[in-house]
């Protein structure tokens, strides 16, 4: 598993690590209208998911900015998936105030499917941990990162980069 700290103490991550090359395990989290979302949903486009913490930080409000910022440019066969914790409603809260309408934003506070399916569940807390994955149509995972430090920004262009290489 990765070596993950959050505010530079350890912490547990629960479920299995996911590696470029793996085929990208499905989940079933809620969408802000607490309908549900699998990854199976949107079979056959290029998904990339931006794993936060809590969209009411600093951090995680910049990463799905940067990420709605990039989702308007990268054309209709690529899907921006944002998942944390935070409840649906929250979510839908959060995203009207940003004016978010390229990202959509998912809920994993139901049963952590997605945290233990990509191994970003944080025992301690309840969280998830700070993540980004790539996954290409036929849902085989072309790009990962695991944020070392939960509260540090991931590598926008890299990962911006692993999707442009695949539409």
């Amino acid at each position: 598993m990765a070596n993950i700290t959050f505010k530079n103490n350890p912490v547990t991550l629960l479920g299995t690590e996911v590696k470029v090359g793996d085929k990208a395990p499905n989940f079933s989290v809620l969408a802000n209208d607490l309908s549900p979302v699998t990854l199976e949903d949107t079979a056959g486009k290029v998904r990339l998911i931006s794993v936060v913490p809590s969209l009411d930080t600093g951090v995680c409000d910049q990463q799905t900015r940067k990420f709605n910022e990039a989702a308007a440019e990268l054309g209709e066969n690529v899907v921006v998936l944002t998942v944390s914790v935070d409840l649906p409603f929250a979510q839908k809260r959060w995203c009207a105030a940003a004016g978010i309408e390229n990202v959509q934003t998912v809920s994993d506070h139901r049963d952590l499917s997605f945290g233990k399916a990509y191994g970003v569940a944080i025992e301690e807390l309840r969280l998830l941990a700070r993540a980004i994955f790539v996954v290409d149509g036929e849902g085989n995972v072309t790009y990962v990162e695991y944020v070392s430090e939960a509260t540090n920004h991931p590598d926008y262009d890299a990962a911006i980069a692993a999707v442009k290489q695949l539409v």
